[in-house]
């Protein structure tokens, strides 16, 4: 049943929705993980290691995850999509920045 690629493709999505519906609940409502609106977007989310200007993990950052609003989480997909035929692609360094690692920079 799942040497059909077709399968593959539609217990992958079937998967996939799950996940995001899970995930999703966590988030601000019209915010969305960007992995979730196009995993082929590179993220480097540098303040959840010592990576950083600061030498050290922010405070505030769980995941090494890029979180967006809906519509900018489109505009770079759109964006993405326009590069790909030219072997080229998105890498996003930061996104939305939780007060927590803001108050933290102060400090």
């Amino acid at each position: 049943m799942f040497s059909n690629p077709l399968n593959r493709f539609f217990l992958c999505c079937a998967f996939s929705v799950l996940a995001l519906a899970v995930r999703a609940a966590d988030l601000p409502e019209g915010f969305v993980y960007l992995q979730s609106v196009d995993p082929s977007i590179l993220q480097d989310i540098r303040y959840y290691s010592s990576d950083n200007f600061t030498g050290q993990r922010v405070e505030g950052y769980q995941n090494p995850v890029c979180i967006l609003t809906m519509a900018a989480a489109a505009a770079l997909r759109e964006v993405q999509d326009e590069l790909r035929p030219f072997g080229l692609g998105l890498k996003i360094f930061d996104a939305y920045r939780p007060q927590r690692a803001v108050d933290d920079f102060i400090a």
